[in-house]
């Protein structure tokens, strides 16, 4: 199977190659097309930069990924990843995975992430989709470090997972960044809230408002939330559906 590498953090992120090589791992064909420069927070936008109505794409070579395709693409992931399924990168792949990102991705403000939203956007056009996120509230390496292979020992086992399940299914991990011997294992998770650390303004003036990030300090995950299993050293799974509507009833005219 073929799989589309991507991310929200660039093309010279260590999870990004942490991911390839893991992919490559689980007997995987890839093609890495992630953004020339970051784009954390972009959801599932398409933006991109073009010149004369082209999306700019550079081939680039990435440590340990010799011979395979690599592009930095000035484009948000969700875009990548669209014009993924368009055939701009050679064939259309059979899977998008995301990540491996800097920073958890977890409860209902994976709404806002880039690394999800490429996931998704494969999802809404049939491809099944594998979104990882290290939780860097952990320690550092020796050599200062993160825990990138901690995660990467999961994508074997999230793959076979992954294509077991329906089409346009969208898997989103969670790994805590401690060294792979403390983890305690991966298991299903809700989405929790927002989580202990919110977005505040902190000033409004003329022309302007000032934003801070604010942690709560009553703030206790529930348990079984993807949060509160990261902060006991699991890794969390939480299977996401496509975008659907929703089933109500409106009190509009049916036709």
């Amino acid at each position: 199977m073929l799989a589309l590498i991507t991310n929200d953090d660039g093309i010279g992120s260590p999870g990004l190659a942490q991911l390839a090589l893991s992919a490559k791992e689980s007997g995987l064909e890839i093609i890495v097309a992630a953004p020339a420069l970051e784009a954390s927070g972009s959801s599932a936008s398409i933006a991109g930069l073009a010149e004369d109505q082209r999306v700019v794409i550079e081939k680039r070579a990435l440590l340990g990924l010799d011979g395979d395709r690599v592009f930095a693409v000035v484009a948000s992931p969700g875009l990548i990843t669209l014009l993924a399924t368009r055939g701009a990168f050679g064939d259309q792949p059979d899977l998008v995975l995301s990540g491996i990102n800097l920073g958890a991705n977890a409860g209902y403000a994976v709404v806002h992430s880039g690394t999800v939203g490429a996931a998704v956007t494969g999802s809404v056009n049939g491809l099944r989709g594998l979104a990882v996120s290290l939780d860097v509230r952990g320690i550092f390496t020796k050599d200062g470090q993160r825990h990138w292979a901690t995660a990467g020992k999961l994508v074997p086992q999230l793959v076979q997972m992954l294509v077991s399940l329906p089409a346009s299914t969208v898997l989103n991990v969670n790994v805590p960044d401690i060294p792979a011997d403390r983890l305690r294992g991966l298991r299903r998770a809700r989405l929790g809230g927002f989580g202990e650390v919110q977005l505040a303004v902190a000033e409004r003036g003329v022309g302007f408002v000032r934003t801070a990030l604010e942690e709560s300090a009553d703030h206790k995950p529930e348990p079984g939330t993807d949060m509160a299993l990261l902060l006991e050293d699991y890794a969390t799974v939480t299977p996401l559906a496509p975008l659907a509507e929703a089933s109500l009833e409106l009190p509009v005219d049916a036709a």
